[in-house]
C-alpha cells in the first residue's frame, strides 16, 4: 500500500498540474473579434461532368452594428428566450460544458454553449473540428471573454455574428431581410420574431425551407414560430422588459415578414439543385447550415446538365401547349414536380422543382411532400401480393392473374368475412370514379386500366402494413406514410417526387434499391472533406416479383391508363395516378437506364393548401395519363436519345391463382375463327359474373405478353383515391373468345 505521503503528493501534484495547464490555456487563447466572425468564402457546385454549375457567397449578408444601435426590445428578447441569468453569471455554464464533453467522449451529437457567452464564442470560432480540444478552447475562450468584456460588448458581438438564416447573419441584416428596416427600428413584435429565428431559421422562417428539411413546410413553420414569437413576447413582459401597453400592442398581430429573394446565379432550375445538394451534405457531415453558409466549399453532384435542361423544356413545352392561366381561372396556380434517377445506382440526375425562386418559387417541388401519388401506389400492393400472398396463401404469393370484384362501390371485408367499419361503425365503400360494372378482373387488368375496388381488397387481404414494408425497402421514407386503412392502398401516402422515381427504380433494377445521392464528392479548400460514399445496394423485394411488377406495368403503357408514354418508341414500364377531388395528379415510369416520376398540382399561394383541377386546361378533370404522361414522355425522348433499347428481363410465372372470395370457377373458351367478329364484352356484375378462362400459356413468349399484339382495348382515364376510369372497351380479334378479360393471353384484351 503507498504511504498517504506519497497519495497526497501525488494529488497535489496532479492538481498544480491541472491549475497549470488550466492557466497556460487561458493565457494562450485570445478574445474573438466580431468583425472577423463571418469570413465569407464561394461555395462552389459541379455538374456531373465537373463543370461548374454555379457558385454561391461571394458576399456575405452582414453589417455590424453598435449596441446603442439595437432596441432594448431585440436586447431583452434574446435574454429572455435563451438567457435570463445573462447579466448575473459569469458567462460559462459548467453543467452544459460538462454535458457536452461527456456525449462528445461517447461519440454522441455535440451541444452548444447554453449562456449567450458561450453561444457567442462558438459563433466566432470558426473550425468545423468537432473535438475535444476545440471544447476546451472554447471554454477557456468563454471563461476570458466573462472577464474581459461587459455585458454589452458580448451581447452585441453575439447580436452580431448569430445567423438568423436566408443568408443573414448578424441583426442589422436580418433586419432587412425579413423586414427592409435597419435594426434601430425594429418593433418589440419584430424583435420576438427574430429572437424565435435563432433556435433554428430552417424551422421557424415562416416562409419554409423545405428544400433542406421536409418538416420545414411554410404552414409549419408559420405554426413553430408564432407559437414562439407569443412566447417570448410572454416572457418579456413576465419578466417585465416591456409595459403592458406594448405587450398588448404587440401581440396583437403576428408581424408581416417579407418574402424569400433570389440571390445572383440562383434562377432557374439551379436553386433547387443548389439547395438539394446542400441538403444532402447537411445531412452526411457533422457542419450546421450557418458554417456552410460561411463558404469554402466545393460540392460535385450528380446533376446532368442536358436532363436538367430536357425536363425543364419538357415542362415548358407541355404547360404552354395545355395551360393558359392568362384567361382560364383554373389553369392558375398549377405547378409541377419531377426527378430522374438512375435504376442500380441511385444518382438523382435531373429535378425540376418549380418556376425558380426569381418568380418567388422558393419550395422545390421535385423533393416536397404533402402531394399524394394516388393510383401510382398500386404497383406495391402488388409487389406485397406477390411477395407474401394474402391470409389464405401465405406463405405463397398470388398471381397477377387472380381475379377480384372490380365492381364500383364495394365493402372491403376482414379475414373473418366481416364488413370493415368506418370510425362511425357505419360500413366501408370504396367506390371506382365510374359505376362500370367490371365484374371479376384479373390484377394485371385492374392495373392496366387503374380500378381501385381490387386493389383496396387486394392491399387488406395482404395487410398493409405488408405493403407498406415493400414501399420503405423500395425507397419511400418513413414520414411519408399514410394511415394504414383501406385507402393507403390507393396512395394516401405523400413521397417526394424523388422518392417515388427511386422507388420505381427498384422495379428496374430487378429489386434492387440505392438510395438516391445528389453528391458525390465535397471539398473545403481544395481538400476531401467529409466522407460521401456512394450508397450501397440493398435487396428490396425478389428479383421475380420485381420483374412481374414491371411486366405489368408495361402493360399499363400498352394497353391501359398509360398509353400517351407509347410515344417514347422504346420498351418502358409506368403507372398513372390521380387522386380525390382531382387534386394531384401523376404519371412514374422507367427504362432500364432512367426511373423518372411527374407530379402536377394546384396550390393555393396564400397557405399551401392543395386545390381542385376539375376544369385545369379546359377538360374535366386532370389524370395521370394526360399531361404527366406527356411531360415524362417530352423528357424521356430528349435524355434517351440515341441510347440503346435493352427491353426489360423476363418475367417468368409467379404465385398461385388465388381469387377473391366469391368469385365464381372459369367457364370454357369457345374457339372461334379470325373473320368472326366477337361481340362486345358484356357487362358483368357480382351476382352474375361473366368470365373469361385462364389458360396456361405454352409458347415460349414472355408470360403475360403473349397476346397483347393481336388483340387490343382501349384505355380509360387512371382511377384517383377513391375512384377509378371510365373506360372505353372494344373487342379483340385473338383466336381465344373469352368474357372479361380473358384474351389477354392470346387474344384481345377484352376477349
Amino acid at each position: 500500500m503507498p504511504s498517504w505521503k506519497l497519495v497526497t503528493g501525488l494529488f497535489i501534484g496532479f492538481m498544480g498540474s491541472l491549475v497549470a495547464m488550466v492557466g497556460v490555456g487561458y493565457a494562450m487563447v485570445s478574445i474573438p473579434n466580431e468583425n472577423d466572425a463571418a469570413k465569407s468564402q464561394n461555395n462552389v457546385y459541379y455538374w456531373a461532368d465537373n463543370t461548374q454549375m454555379v457558385a454561391t457567397g461571394t458576399g456575405i449578408n452582414r453589417q455590424n452594428v453598435t449596441i446603442d444601435q439595437i432596441p432594448e426590445a431585440m436586447q431583452w428578447a434574446v435574454i429572455s428566450a435563451e438567457n435570463k441569468s445573462f447579466y448575473q453569471d459569469s458567462g460559462v455554464d459548467p453543467m452544459g460544458i460538462a454535458r457536452a464533453l461527456v456525449n462528445m467522449a461517447r461519440g454522441g451529437q455535440t451541444q452548444g454553449g447554453s449562456t449567450i457567452t458561450q453561444q457567442f464564442v462558438k459563433n466566432t470560432y470558426l473550425s468545423q473540428d468537432q473535438t475535444l480540444s476545440r471544447k476546451f478552447k472554447e471554454m477557456f475562450i468563454s471563461i476570458k471573454v466573462g472577464t474581459k468584456l461587459t455585458k454589452p460588448q458580448i451581447l452585441q458581438g453575439y447580436l452580431n455574428t448569430s445567423y438568423y438564416g436566408r443568408g443573414a447573419y448578424g441583426i442589422q441584416a436580418a433586419a432587412q431581410t425579413y423586414f427592409g428596416v435597419d435594426a434601430v427600428k425594429l418593433q418589440p413584435s419584430q424583435c420576438a420574431f427574430l429572437a424565435a429565428l435563432l433556435k433554428g431559421p430552417t424551422y421557424y422562417d415562416p416562409a419554409g425551407n423545405q428544400d433542406l428539411d421536409a418538416a420545414a413546410s411554410p404552414k409549419a413553420n408559420r405554426q413553430r414560430s408564432e407559437a414562439r414569437w407569443s412566447w417570448i413576447l410572454g416572457e418579456m413582459h413576465k419578466d417585465k422588459r416591456i409595459t403592458d401597453a406594448q405587450y398588448q400592442t404587440a401581440i396583437k398581430k403576428y408581424p408581416t415578414v417579407l418574402g424569400r429573394k433570389a440571390t445572383k446565379g440562383m434562377t432557374g432550375q439551379i436553386s433547387y439543385l443548389a439547395d438539394t445538394a446542400k441538403k444532402y451534405v447537411l445531412a452526411h457531415s457533422h457542419i450546421t447550415e450557418a458554417q456552410f453558409d460561411q463558404g469554402g466549399y466545393q460540392i460535385y453532384t450528380t446533376f446532368k446538365k442536358s436532363n436538367v435542361n430536357a425536363l425543364s423544356a419538357a415542362v415548358k413545352k407541355i404547360e404552354k401547349a395545355r395551360l393558359d392561366p392568362k384567361t382560364r381561372e383554373k389553369d392558375k396556380y398549377v405547378q409541377f414536380g419531377a426527378a430522374s434517377v438512375k435504376p442500380n445506382d441511385g444518382a438523382i440526375v435531373a429535378l425540376y422543382g418549380g418556376a425558380g425562386y426569381e418568380n418567388n418559387h422558393f419550395t422545390n417541388n421535385a423533393d416536397t411532400s404533402g402531394v399524394p401519388v394516388g393510383s401510382t401506389w398500386k404497383p406495391f400492393v402488388l409487389a406485397a401480393a406477390m411477395e407474401y400472398g394474402t391470409y389464405k396463401t401465405a406463405p405463397t404469393g398470388v398471381s397477377p392473374l387472380s381475379k377480384y370484384n372490380g365492381n364500383d362501390h364495394l365493402k372491403v371485408r376482414n379475414e373473418d368475412g366481416s364488413f370493415v367499419l368506418n370510425k362511425d361503425n357505419s360500413v366501408f365503400f370504396q367506390n371506382n370514379e365510374s359505376n362500370h360494372a367490371w365484374g371479376y378482373i384479373t390484377l394485371r387488368k385492374a392495373m392496366e386500366q387503374s380500378i381501385n375496388t381490387p386493389f383496396v381488397q387486394l392491399g387488406w387481404d395482404v395487410g398493409m402494413s405488408k405493403v407498406k414494408d415493400v414501399a420503405k425497402r423500395s425507397g419511400i421514407l418513413e414520414g411519408s406514410f399514410a394511415s394504414l386503412n383501406p385507402s393507403f392502398a390507393l396512395g394516401t401516402s405523400t413521397p417526394s417526387a424523388i422518392r417515388m422515381a427511386d422507388a420505381y427504380a427498384t422495379f428496374a433494377a430487378q429489386g434492387k434499391h440505392t438510395d438516391p445521392y445528389s453528391v458525390t464528392m465535397v471539398k473545403r479548400d481544395g481538400q476531401p472533406f467529409g466522407d460521401f460514399k456512394k450508397p450501397t445496394p440493398s435487396t428490396a423485394m425478389p428479383a421475380d416479383v420485381a420483374n412481374n411488377v414491371t411486366d405489368t406495368l408495361e402493360n399499363v403503357i400498352q394497353n391501359g391508363t398509360g398509353q400517351n408514354a407509347k410515344a417514347l418508341g422504346r420498351t418502358a414500364a409506368g403507372k398513372t395516378g390521380t387522386t380525390d377531388s382531382n387534386k394531384s395528379a401523376w404519371f412514374v415510369g422507367y427504362t432500364q437506364q432512367l426511373s423518372t416520376s411527374v407530379a402536377m398540382f394546384r396550390e393555393n399561394p396564400k397557405d399551401h393548401e392543395l386545390l381542385s383541377m376539375n376544369g385545369t386546361a379546359g377538360v374535366a378533370s386532370i389524370h395521370g395519363g394526360d399531361i404527366p404522361t406527356s411531360v415524362w414522355t417530352e423528357y424521356m425522348k430528349a435524355a434517351l436519345k440515341n441510347a440503346n433499347d435493352p427491353g426489360f428481363p423476363d418475367a417468368p410465372k409467379i404465385g398461385d391463382v388465388a381469387d377473391e372470395a366469391g368469385a365464381p370457377s372459369p367457364t370454357p373458351s369457345v374457339t372461334i375463327t379470325p373473320s368472326e367478329t366477337p361481340s362486345d364484352t358484356p357487362t358483368p356484375t357480382p351476382s352474375e359474373p361473366t368470365l373469361s378462362p385462364s389458360p396456361t400459356p405454352t409458347e415460349t413468349c414472355r408470360f403475360f405478353r403473349c397476346g397483347n399484339t393481336t388483340g387490343g382495348s382501349t384505355g380509360g382515364t387512371d382511377g384517383g383515391t377513391t375512384s377509378s376510369p371510365t373506360a372505353t372497351d372494344t373487342t379483340g380479334t385473338g383466336t381465344t373468345k373469352g368474357n372479361g378479360n380473358g384474351g389477354n393471353f392470346f387474344g384481345g384484351q377484352t376477349g
